[in-house]
């Protein structure tokens, strides 16, 4: 799909005139990612605003031990910004990296900032979504307070890996990339993927899940049937 097709489609920039929109396209820095590249470190200043046109980027918040935590996950059609882009010298709280090829567009500060102020309707839009955001981010903080590593992983599974009981499913995510998802390391995921097969609620190979008592599952992503 078209950047111009993107911006029309979107609830931030629908509102926009289309002479408006076909100048955002014309201003748009448009950046190709190959997977695991990285757009930007955390602790950058970095004021631009983007939308994903293909591909998937996730920001990753990195602890000092080395452990990681994806924060969010930025899909083809959504948008993102750096701090900086509303705050003056503001770094990144997070790093933004290609979690498969990507292909993005950016907008700076100074580009985006005259068309948010000229039209009220693309800010109200864009205050919603930052309010999304929040109640984003206070969900994952309620997760790591108050949900054990057991029940982070269950509901990761279960949200993830929606196909009937009888039917395996591939294992798209390595033991690193379902730990920076839950925000533990690798051993604890393996323990607990373990203690699941024990438990004959999944069935495990390198390649493969197959769920055979994904109510169970459920009820451990809830808190509830944890040993």
């Amino acid at each position: 799909m078209s950047l111009e097709n993107l911006l029309s489609q979107h609830p931030i920039f629908a509102s926009l005139r289309p002479f408006t929109q076909k100048q955002l396209v014309q201003q748009a820095i448009p950046r190709s990612y190959q997977k695991e590249e990285w757009i930007v470190h955390d602790q950058r200043v970095w004021p631009y605003l983007f939308m994903v046109e293909k591909g998937k980027i996730v920001a990753l918040k990195e602890s000092i031990e080395g452990r990681s935590l994806v924060v969010t996950t930025i899909k083809a059609g959504e948008i993102f910004w750096g701090l900086a882009f509303f705050e003056d010298e503001a770094p990144m709280p997070v790093a933004l990296v290609a979690s498969e090829d990507s292909r993005v567009h950016l907008w700076s500060r100074d580009r985006l900032l005259p068309i948010l102020l000229k039209n009220g309707r693309m800010s109200w839009e864009l205050s919603r979504l930052m309010v999304k955001r929040m109640q984003r981010a206070s969900e994952i903080v309620e997760d790591l307070a108050f949900r054990s590593v057991a029940g982070r992983l269950a509901h990761l599974l279960v949200e993830r890996y929606q196909s009937p009981n009888t039917e395996p499913v591939a294992r798209d995510l390595t033991l690193d990339e379902m730990a920076a998802r839950i925000g533990t390391t690798r051993e604890m995921v393996c323990r607990a993927l373990y203690s699941f097969a024990d438990d004959n609620m999944i069935k495990i190979t390198r390649t493969e899940f197959m769920f055979t008592n994904r109510a169970k599952l459920k009820q451990i992503s809830q808190g509830m049937g944890e040993k």
